[in-house]
């Protein structure tokens, strides 16, 4: 269970670095389209960035011998 959880962790850390990426290629146009894209981007890593800690939290309470 805790493999599948780190694996899903990972999975989703890695989505975090593919939208930041894209979020970070549209920050330097000055298309009013491009700056939502941008702005869209960045609130998706937000969320992919708490999923991912959550995730890690709950690797980590999950591996620590009770």
């Amino acid at each position: 269970m805790t493999k599948a959880i780190l694996a899903l962790a990972v999975l989703v850390m890695a989505g975090v670095v593919v939208v930041l990426a894209r979020g970070m290629g549209t920050i330097g146009k000055s298309d009013i389209e491009n700056s939502r894209l941008s702005n869209r981007m960045m609130r998706w890593r937000i969320g992919l960035q708490f999923l991912a800690v959550a995730l890690i939290v709950l690797v980590t309470w999950l591996a620590v011998p009770k």
